[in-house]
């Protein structure tokens, strides 16, 4: 009967869709909500993550039961979200008005090209971020995706408190010089960091 389902489903039968997400989105979502603690997170997550098991169905080989190849692609989404959170603290903790765009882009429906635009720009971001001297990435990398304190940083580089927090301060102005070099402005984003 799964077999069936996604043949339907990848020939764009839409009653077979309905189907599919009438049967698997509670399940799908409690899974979810096991590792996610705010209903509105987990509810995006699973939103993502359908979109994601409908492009990748024509992958699915059938060597797990369907419900498990959906839990791996959550997991996925789930592990995507939290690298969005770091990256979104990161930017809106240094460049306050980013979150303009941000709230523009989450007004409006996130249609399959508005989740590709949504997943451009982190990859631009992360290209961004690769531009960067070892020692920027590096020390960029411990803060804001490790969580690191700056003491616990100091120790890992074996540096003072207040070399760590130069370095840092540093870092971040590379990559505010790195993201504007990348030329954003013709996307209106480089103003935004004036």
């Amino acid at each position: 009967m799964e077999k069936e389902l996604i043949k339907k489903i990848i020939a764009g039968n839409q009653k077979a869709i309905k189907e599919f997400y009438r049967k698997y989105q509670p399940r799908l979502l409690n899974f979810i909500l096991q590792k996610v603690k705010r209903c509105e997170d987990a509810e995006d997550i699973l939103q993502d993550t359908m979109v994601s098991v409908i492009d990748s169905l024509p992958l699915f080989r059938g060597d797990s039961s369907l419900y498990t190849f959906l839990c791996s692609i959550a997991g996925h989404e789930i592990s995507d979200f939290y690298r969005k959170k770091k990256i979104k603290n990161f930017l809106f903790s240094h460049f306050p008005k980013i979150e303009h765009i941000v709230e523009n882009l989450a007004s409006q429906v996130l249609s399959p090209e508005r989740v590709f635009e949504e997943k451009e720009l982190k990859g631009e971001i992360i290209k961004t971020f690769m531009t960067l001297s070892e020692g920027y990435s590096k020390i960029l990398r411990l803060k804001y995706i490790d969580g690191l304190s700056y003491g616990e940083i100091s120790t890992k580089l074996k540096k003072s408190v207040k070399a760590v927090e130069s370095k840092l301060s540093r870092a971040r102005q590379a990559f505010v010089q790195a993201w504007e070099s990348r030329n954003y402005a013709k996307k209106g984003i480089s103003s935004y960091f004036s």
